[in-house]
């Protein structure tokens, strides 16, 4: 007997996209003691999904998240799952970010087949990424390597690694552990060496605002510790006006009751790299002490990197 749906999830229509719904389904499956049929998933072909170039070209953050936003609005689904780090920094109009439900470890994996971490490759080779921030940190580490656009689905970007179309890339190690592809990690990435993208390895599920049913069925997945150490990176991104367009990476932490956290600007070319890093007591409103730590340190940054960073890109920075 089919069971009427409780509640429509949207969802990106890649394998990991609709890995990430399903386990959200399976949340509030367990949650309500139903079946997940009750919380059916319709997939879409997003705009960031159809463009094949860099996608700080073409508008950057939102281009994940827009048709799936539409569809909310319309009512034809009632919450959408994404990867944290898609969501723009300002939701639109009438959308909340309900629950922040699961985060993987955040860190990138390394994938080359003839070297087993960046420093190993040899001079000259190619690294592979469709990323702006993974591209200024290799460039910052080994500006004698070459980076080239690599885009497209998971399986897409490690068979281009097998094939020897390019020498190396990255792939966030959530995304691969998710699929249950983490062998073909050759390392995991130091995120003091490179940290991650802010919000990378969480989940976030945004609803309409004002819907009470479906914000009280989402309430429950909320993970307080994922909540706050994405509020402070997304804080950092925020200060910094950040998008495709601005080579950022943030990392929070909690332990002991007390948040830390690391964040970095560079300039696409790698030659430039501004760093802050910085540490919180959770005591009180733990929301808003993570992000005066992320809006603080942020600002510190764009302080000492705005003029040279404007000089350098013009519109495309701040």
């Amino acid at each position: 007997m089919s069971v009427r749906p409780t509640l429509r999830l949207g969802s990106r229509g890649s394998p990991l996209a609709l890995a990430q719904s399903q386990l959200v389904a399976g949340m509030l499956a367990r949650e309500t003691s139903l079946d997940t049929s009750a919380f059916p998933v319709e997939s879409f072909m997003t705009s960031g999904d159809r463009i094949q170039g860099r996608l700080q070209e073409a508008g950057g953050k939102g281009l994940f998240t827009k048709e799936l936003d539409e569809a909310l609005l319309d009512g034809r689904i009632d919450a959408a799952v994404h990867s944290m780090k898609d969501l723009p920094t300002r939701m639109p109009p009438g959308i909340v970010l309900a629950s922040v439900p699961a985060r993987e470890d955040p860190r990138d994996a390394f994938i080359a087949t003839r070297a087993r971490s960046l420093m190993e490759l040899p001079a000259g080779a190619t690294v592979g990424t469709a990323s702006l921030r993974r591209q200024a940190q290799t460039l910052h580490l080994r500006p004698d390597l070459k980076v080239e656009m690599l885009r497209g689905r998971v399986e897409t970007r490690l068979a281009k690694i097998e094939s020897g179309t390019f020498d190396a890339t990255y792939l966030a190690l959530a995304g691969l552990r998710r699929l249950g592809l983490e062998d073909h990690a050759a390392a995991i990435v130091d995120s003091e060496a490179m940290p991650p993208a802010p919000g990378q390895g969480a989940l976030a599920v945004t609803a309409r605002a004002g819907d009470d049913k479906t914000l009280a069925l989402l309430g429950p997945l909320n993970v307080i510790e994922y909540a706050v150490t994405t509020t402070a990176e997304r804080a950092f991104l925020e200060a910094l006006d950040g998008s495709c367009r601005t080579p950022i990476a943030a990392l929070a932490k909690i332990a002991g009751g007390t948040l830390t956290f690391l964040g970095e600007v560079l300039t696409p070319d790698g030659r430039h790299c501004w760093r802050r890093s910085g540490t919180a007591i959770l005591d009180g409103d733990l929301k808003a002490i993570a992000r005066e730590l992320g809006s603080r340190l942020g600002a510190e940054i764009k302080a000492e990197a705005g003029p040279l960073y404007q000089a350098h890109f013009g519109d495309n920075g701040w």
